[in-house]
């Protein structure tokens, strides 16, 4: 499949400098070369050394060569924070192929969009996973996907079809055994090695396409950023199929040579167990996790000693919470602000204030620039909210299959981010709202128009907005506010929930409060009002909450 992107020449030369011109291959060699037997990944059944990582990459992307697959396809895999994941990406760049990490919890409509939009020729799957069979997901989907050729499953349980994963582990045939048919494959810095979907105002989701340029520029940031040396132990929980476990699980260990400790499922107990057993340094997480983390430490009594920065991204930090967690866990807080189609753009310092961390999202890295701007494009002055843009090395290079789209989001090489912000004297930034129609539940962006379509499939309701609703620990949630057609029976959040998982609808996007309405309020021109229907929820949500 060809990627049309926006890297002219012109655009190639602007950035140029700032590329390091690097693949992660390019990283990882040199780290085998210069520690091959540092410790690199770890998750809770194994550990591999950079050699021994190394040469499972070699071993899979010869199998991948073995199974037809080529430079330039895209391979899918919706697996869990387990080791396999990192072997499996680097063997798909090994061979010039296209990741495209799907995340775990996305069922049968997202998969099903994405993998068809993506024209997979392969998909890697676990077994089961929180008490979910993907393989039958996957085969009542393959229908629908022309190009796929080969599903593997990773796991005991491989239905008839299928390919055990650890069949990508065995010896090659002797044709593909030679590795010279890998340092045969070129590779350039600028061509794409990254597709990740996001969700945004419209009901479909967007392929975005990144280069090693643009993700690796993106994770390096925070090598000066926190002072990182190769003795430096990451611990990611969020997942993988997320830009930031891809940027700074996966990428940024192997780029400045330390080691990744991996958690498939947020326990906060174990994470401070694993604080104390593998001399974690730091970690990059939602808002809701480094909550958790403070409450567990309240009854730890763990060596908590190396850990010196906890870096919370995807939702404001409550002042309370920066101060509960300065007294009890031995660390700095970090708040930033990013997105899958730039990475982390912005970040307080390791020495910022109590004043910075609680009431802004950071300055820019250097080399990437934001900027307010009013609706007709023109710059703010300090403390006045308006449209957040941003522009830099470390941005996307298109939309998947949605160039003109793509460049629509552009002016004058800046990228319109469909934040709302505010910016301080001091260039530092506040996320104040959003231009595009999301709620971010704990870091977690829920697509609005996404959801309201999969509810408007429901014979009875006439209409529905979905809107945010404040929480204690996730900051928002979402409520479906419904008016049902005439004589049609009131959905209840039970049978609302029930139709979204007949519609394969991600757990994680269905709304946890319901509310029925006679009709909506709109302005004169028939516009429906949200912020009165946030005003007529947060009234009665004592009444409409359940669970």
């Amino acid at each position: 499949m060809s990627y049309e992107t926006i890297l002219t020449p012109e655009y190639v030369r602007t950035y140029q400098v700032e590329w390091k011109n690097k693949t992660i291959l390019d990283y990882l060699n040199e780290t085998i070369e210069k520690s091959p037997n540092k410790i690199a990944i770890i998750d809770k059944k194994s550990r591999y050394s950079f050699k021994e990582l190394g040469e499972l990459v070699d071993r899979v992307a010869l199998r991948l060569l073995e199974f037809g697959l080529k430079k330039g396809d895209v391979i899918s895999f919706q697996l869990p924070n387990w080791n396999e994941f990192v072997i499996l990406h680097f063997a798909v760049t090994r061979i010039g192929a296209v990741s495209n990490p799907l995340i775990p919890i996305y069922r049968e409509r997202e998969i099903g969009f994405m993998v068809k939009m993506a024209e997979s020729k392969m998909i890697v799957i676990p077994d089961e996973f929180r008490g979910f069979n993907y393989p039958k997901m996957i085969e009542k989907l393959l229908p629908q996907w022309p190009t796929m050729e080969h599903v593997f499953v990773l796991g005991d349980d491989v239905p008839k079809g299928m390919n055990s994963f650890a069949s990508l582990l065995e010896e090659p045939s002797e044709k593909f055994r030679n590795v010279s048919l890998l340092d045969e494959i070129t590779h350039d810095a600028n061509e794409v090695t990254e597709l990740i979907f996001t969700s945004g105002t419209t009901g479909d989701p967007k392929g975005v396409m990144h280069t090693h340029n643009s993700i690796n520029t993106a994770a390096s940031y925070w090598i000066d950023h926190l002072s990182l040396k190769s003795d430096d132990i990451v611990f990611m929980a969020s997942t993988f199929a997320h830009q930031t476990g891809f940027l700074y699980g996966v990428h940024l260990p192997v780029i400045f040579g330390g080691t990744g400790v991996y958690q498939d499922v947020w326990n906060p107990i174990e994470f401070l167990e694993l604080i104390e057993k593998e001399k974690v340094t730091f970690t990059v997480s939602a808002t809701p996790f480094l909550q958790d983390t403070i409450k567990a430490a309240t009854e730890s009594t763990n060596d908590l000693s190396s850990f010196r920065v906890f870096i919370t991204v995807g939702a404001p930090i409550p002042r309370v919470v920066i101060k509960e967690a300065q007294k009890i866990l031995p660390c700095r807080i970090l708040t930033g602000w990013g997105q899958t189609e730039n990475g982390m753009v912005t970040s307080t310092l390791l020495y910022d204030t109590e004043e910075k961390v609680t009431n802004t999202d950071g300055k820019p890295f250097p080399q990437m620039e934001v900027k307010v701007v009013d609706p007709a494009g023109g710059r703010l002055p300090a403390n006045e909210v308006g449209n957040l843009m941003c522009k830099g090395p470390a941005l996307f290079v298109g939309y998947l299959k949605l160039i003109e789209q793509t460049k629509a989001e552009f002016t004058d090489g800046w990228f319109n981010t469909g934040d709302s912000a505010v910016m301080d004297e001091d260039g530092y930034i506040r996320i104040t709202g959003r231009v595009k129609d999301i709620i971010i539940r704990g870091g977690e962006n829920i697509p609005v128009v996404y959801v309201e379509n999969a509810l408007y499939e429901h014979a009875g309701i006439a209409n529905v907005q979905l809107i945010a609703v404040p929480d204690e620990r996730l900051q928002e949630k979402a409520c479906a506010v419904i008016c049902m057609k005439e004589n049609e029976e009131a959905l209840t959040l039970e049978t609302m929930k029930a139709f979204l998982l007949e519609k394969g609808v991600a757990k994680q996007y269905w709304p946890e409060y319901i509310e029925i309405v006679d009709h909506f309020p709109t302005t004169a021109s028939g516009k429906i009002q949200k912020f009165k229907l946030r005003e007529l929820v947060n009234e009665k949500l004592t009444t409409i909450k359940i669970d």
